[in-house]
C-alpha cells in the first residue's frame, strides 16, 4: 500500500513524448504499468466481444489531463478499460483515484502497480450513532439538531459527518459537523434543504419538493415524534491526497477520478462530488500556467455484468476550467466556484453518456432506437450509443407532448407482445420469409449449432467448475453489495468484477489440476500405450498448459457462436408452427405501422430539437428515400461504402474532429484520429486524386493546413515537409492511416460474418425476466 508519509518530488511531463515520471507521493513504475495493462487486456478480452473507442483522438497527447469518468456502472473493470484504451488509443497514462477500503489484497497490489491514489471516503468510516436525532426548531434555526440518548462529545469530532438513513431508490443525506454543543446537540454547518431530510428530522409531512413547510405556523417537529437513526463518520483529511493530485497535474501528469464516488447500477448519473471541482481549481490556483485540461469520458455498455457483452467508450473534448472560477476560489468564494464547475462537468458527462430517469424509459428509448433503425441494417456501436442518446434528450424534453406520450404507450405495448412471444425486436422479420425458405434457414442453422456442439462440448465439461464458480460468487457479492449500498438497484456493478477475479483465481487451479493428472496418466502408464517412453514428464507437463486453455479458448468462441444460433431458433419454429406463425407475422405488421409512427415522430420533433437535424442524420431516412427521389427540400441521405467511417458506421453519424485552427498546438497533438473519421487514405486531402468542396474545408492557403476528406480536419502547412521531422510526421500518418484500414477490413470482415447469424444482435434488450426485477426495483 502507498505510503501518505512518502516523500514529496516534481516530476517532468509525462506524456506521449516524456513519460517517464521520476518518484512522488503515489509512484508509477512505466514498466510496471504496461506489465500489468497487458496481462489484464487478455482477461477484458476474453470477458468482453468488443470494446470500442470513440473520440479518443480529442485525448491531448501532453500536458496536465483530468479525466472525469461516468457513470461508474462496472466497479474495477472501468479502470482497467479505460486505462488500457487511453494507453493503446492515446498513449497516454493515468493515476485513478480508489477508494481506501478497496487498497488490500489483489486490488491494492494492482492498485500499486499503475500509481493510483487511495483516498479514504467518510461513507466508509461512517458507524451507526446510539439514539436518535430530530431538528427541534426547523424553521427558525434548521442548523441545530438535537439527540436523545446520544453522546456526540465522545462519538463525533467537528469536520466529521453526519449520515442520514437511506431511502426506497435514494440514498441518505449528509451533512458536515460545524460545532458540538454538548452530549445531545450538535450544529451542523448548512440546512438540509430538500424533503426527504426534512421529513426524516421532523416527521412531518407538510413538506414541499424544496424542503419548505407550507405550514409555517406550526413549528417543531409532528406530535409524538421521537427521531431517526444516523450514522457518524470521522475528520477525514484529504491534504495529502489533493497534494499528490496537483503534483501530478502540475507536472503533466493524467489523473482519472469517477466523480460519481462510487459504481452503481442504475441509469442516470448520480449527483457529482466536489472533489473533482476541488482537484482542478486547486491545482490550477497554484499553478495557474500548468494548462490543464478536463476530458469526459462516458463508460456506455450493452449488459456491463454478463459475459461477451459490449462497450463503447466515448471521450469528449476537453475544455479548461474558466479563469473567473479559479479568482473565485482564490478569493474566499470556493463553494461558489465549486458548484459552478460542477454544473460544467455535468453538461459534459451528459453529452457523452445515456442518461434516463428508469429502467422503464431505458427500455423504450432502446425500442423506439431500434424502430427507428433501417430493417435488416445492424448499426456499429458508436452510432447506437448516439442515437440513445439523442433520444433520451429528446424525451426529457418532449415528454410531455401528446405525440411522444401516445407513442410511448404503443412502444411499451409492442415490448410486452415481445416478451408474451419471448423473442427479439430483430427477430420479427422472419415473418416475411416465406414458409420453405423458413424450414431450409432452421434446419441449417440446426446443422451448423451440432457441428459447433462437438467443440464446445469439451471445454464446457472442463471448464464448467469455474462457470459454476462465477456465476454463484458473483451474485452472491453483488447481494452483498446492495445490502450495503443505498444508491445500487440490483448490484450487478460488481458482477463483472468478481466474475473475472474468481476466473483468475479459479482458472489456475483447475487447469494445474488437469495438468497434474494427465503427467500422472503418463508417468503411470504412458497415457494407455499411447505417448512414446521417450517423452519427458516435464514436456507432459508444460503441454498440458498449452492445450487445456486451448480447449477453453476454443469453446468459448464456438460457444459464442452457438448461443448466437440458439437464440435464432425459436421464432424460426414460431414461423413453422401454424398455431403461432399468425402471431409473428401481425407482430411484424404492427412493428412496421410503430416503425413509421416513431420516423414521423423523430422526423417531426427531431430539427426543433436539433437545428442541423438534416445535416447531421446518423440513419438515412428510409421512409421518405422510399417514396421518391430527392430534392432540395429533402436531400438524399445515401452513402458509397467508401464513405462508410473504419468504426462501421456513416460518416455523418460519427463526431469527426473539429475544424480549428492548431497554431497553438504541437505535432505529436495532430495525430491522425483512429477508429474515426475514413476508411481510406485517399480520403486524406494531401493524398486525394481531387481537391474538397470549398463549402466543406479551407482553402488550401490556409494556416490551418488541409483537410481530411469531407470532415474538415486541419493538418500542418506543407511548409513542415521541408525538413526531416516534416517527413517523418507525414510517413507516420501515413502508416496510422494504413494500419486503420487494414483494422476497418478487419471489422468488415468480422461483422460479414456476424450478419450471417441473425441471433447476433445488440442484445441490449435484456432477457424478460431481468427487466421485470429491475422495474419491480425501480417501483
Amino acid at each position: 500500500m502507498p505510503s501518505n508519509n512518502a516523500p514529496e518530488a516534481s516530476v517532468p511531463p509525462q506524456d506521449a513524448r516524456s513519460p517517464t515520471p521520476t518518484k512522488e507521493l503515489y509512484p508509477m513504475s512505466n514498466w510496471k504499468y504496461d506489465s500489468f495493462l497487458w496481462t489484464m487486456s487478455v482477461l477484458a478480452d476474453l470477458f468482453f466481444r468488443e470494446v470500442h473507442p470513440r473520440g479518443s483522438w480529442k485525448v491531448p497527447r501532453q500536458g496536465p489531463v483530468l479525466f472525469v469518468v461516468a457513470p461508474h456502472a462496472n466497479q474495477f473493470v472501468d479502470a482497467l478499460i479505460l486505462q488500457r484504451t487511453l494507453r493503446n488509443e492515446s498513449k497516454r497514462r493515468v493515476s485513478l483515484l480508489i477508494a481506501q477500503k478497496s487498497v488490500h489484497g489483489f486490488m491494492g497490489w494492482a492498485s500499486r502497480q499503475v500509481g493510483s491514489v487511495p483516498v479514504g471516503r467518510a461513507q466508509d468510516a461512517a458507524k451507526p450513532g446510539p439514539g436518535t436525532i430530530y431538528l427541534p426548531d426547523p424553521i427558525n434555526d434548521p442548523t441545530l439538531i438535537r439527540g436523545i440518548g446520544t453522546n456526540f462529545e465522545t462519538q463525533a469530532e467537528v469536520g466529521g459527518m453526519i449520515f442520514l438513513p437511506s431511502t426506497k431508490g435514494q440514498s441518505g443525506s449528509s451533512v458536515d459537523i460545524a460545532k458540538i454543543l454538548g452530549p445531545e446537540e450538535i450544529r451542523i454547518k448548512r440546512a438540509f434543504k430538500s424533503k426527504v431530510p426534512i421529513m426524516q428530522l421532523t416527521g412531518r409531512d407538510d413538506v414541499d419538493e424544496n424542503g419548505s413547510f407550507t405550514n409555517k405556523g406550526v413549528n417543531g417537529c409532528k406530535e409524538g415524534f421521537t427521531g431517526t437513526k444516523y450514522k457518524v463518520a470521522p475528520h477525514i483529511d484529504q491534504t495529502k491526497v489533493y497534494q499528490a493530485v496537483f503534483d501530478r497535474l502540475k507536472s503533466g501528469g493524467c489523473v482519472g477520478i469517477f466523480p460519481e464516488g462510487g459504481s452503481h447500477d442504475r441509469t442516470e448519473l448520480l449527483p457529482l462530488k466536489a472533489g473533482v471541482a476541488i482537484m482542478a481549481l486547486g491545482a490550477l490556483a497554484e499553478s495557474p500556467d500548468c494548462g490543464l485540461k478536463i476530458v469526459p469520458v462516458g463508460m456506455n455498455y450493452f449488459h456491463a455484468h454478463k459475459f461477451r457483452s459490449r462497450a463503447v467508450i466515448e471521450f469528449g473534448s476537453p475544455f479548461e476550467v474558466p479563469n473567473k472560477l479559479v479568482d473565485m476560489y482564490k478569493n474566499n468564494q470556493r463553494r461558489d466556484a465549486i458548484g459552478q464547475l460542477l454544473d460544467i462537468v455535468h453538461s459534459a458527462l451528459s453529452a457523452v453518456t445515456v442518461s434516463t430517469p428508469d429502467y422503464d424509459t431505458l427500455m423504450v428509448i432502446q425500442a423506439a432506437r431500434r424502430l427507428y433503425s433501417p430493417t435488416g441494417k445492424k448499426l456499429p456501436l458508436p452510432i447506437v450509443v448516439e442515437l440513445n442518446r439523442r433520444l433520451a434528450m429528446g424525451y426529457e424534453k418532449y415528454k410531455d407532448d401528446a405525440r411522444i406520450v401516445h407513442l410511448q404507450e404503443s412502444v411499451k405495448e409492442y415490448n410486452r407482445q415481445l416478451r408474451y412471444l419471448s423473442i427479439r425486436d430483430h427477430q420479427v422479420g422472419y415473418a416475411r420469409l416465406s414458409w420453405p425458405k423458413v424450414v431450409l434457414t432452421f434446419f441449417y442453422r440446426l446443422a451448423k449449432l451440432l457441428v459447433l456442439s462437438a467443440g464446445v462440448l469439451p471445454g464446457l465439461v472442463l471448464f464448467a467448475p469455474v462457470f459454476i464458480a462465477t456465476r454463484t460468487i458473483s451474485r452472491q457479492k453483488a447481494k452483498t453489495a446492495l445490502a450495503a449500498s443505498t444508491v445500487k438497484i440490483q448490484g450487478r456493478d460488481v458482477m463483472a468484477t468478481w466474475k473475472i477475479l474468481v476466473a483468475m483465481a479459479f482458472a489456475p487451479v483447475l487447469y494445474n489440476f488437469y495438468t497434474s493428472l494427465l503427467a500422472y496418466k503418463v508417468y503411470q502408464d504412458r497415457l494407455w500405450g499411447r505417448v512414446p517412453e521417450w517423452v519427458p514428464i516435464w514436456l507432459v507437463f508444460l503441454a498440458g498448459w498449452v492445450f487445456f486453455p486451448a480447449i477453453t479458448f476454443a469453446a468459448l468462441r464456438f460457444g459464442e457462436i452457438g448461443m448466437d444460433i440458439f437464440k435464432s431458433l425459436r421464432p424460426l419454429v414460431m414461423c413453422i408452427n401454424p398455431s403461432s406463425s399468425y402471431n409473428i407475422s401481425h407482430l411484424r405488421e404492427r412493428r412496421v405501422e410503430l416503425s413509421k409512427q416513431v420516423t414521423d415522430v423523430i422526423n417531426t420533433l427531431g430539427p426543433n430539437m436539433f437545428p442541423d437535424f438534416e445535416h447531421t442524420r446518423l440513419v438515412g431516412d428510409v421512409i421518405r428515400a422510399e417514396s421518391g427521389p430527392p430534392s432540395p427540400a429533402r436531400p438524399s441521405f445515401r452513402r458509397r461504402d467508401s464513405e462508410v467511417s473504419s468504426a462501421g458506421g456513416y460518416a455523418e453519424g460519427v463526431e469527426t474532429p473539429p475544424h480549428v485552427a492548431r497554431r497553438n498546438t504541437t505535432q505529436s497533438s495532430r495525430a491522425i484520429p483512429r477508429n474515426e473519421s475514413f476508411s481510406n487514405i485517399g480520403q486524406v486531402q494531401m493524398f486525394a486524386t481531387r481537391p474538397p468542396s470549398r463549402s466543406r474545408s479551407r482553402s488550401r492557403s490556409s494556416s490551418g493546413g488541409g483537410a481530411f476528406g469531407s470532415a474538415a480536419f486541419p493538418v500542418s502547412g506543407f511548409t513542415t515537409l521541408d525538413s526531416k521531422e516534416g517527413f517523418d510526421e507525414a510517413s507516420k500518418k501515413i502508416r496510422e492511416a494504413m494500419r486503420e484500414r487494414g483494422e476497418m477490413r478487419l471489422r468488415k470482415s468480422r461483422r460479414a460474418r456476424d450478419s450471417l447469424i441473425d441471433g447476433d444482435s445488440d442484445d441490449e434488450d435484456g432477457d424478460a425476466d431481468e427487466y421485470e426485477e429491475a422495474k419491480k426495483k425501480q417501483t
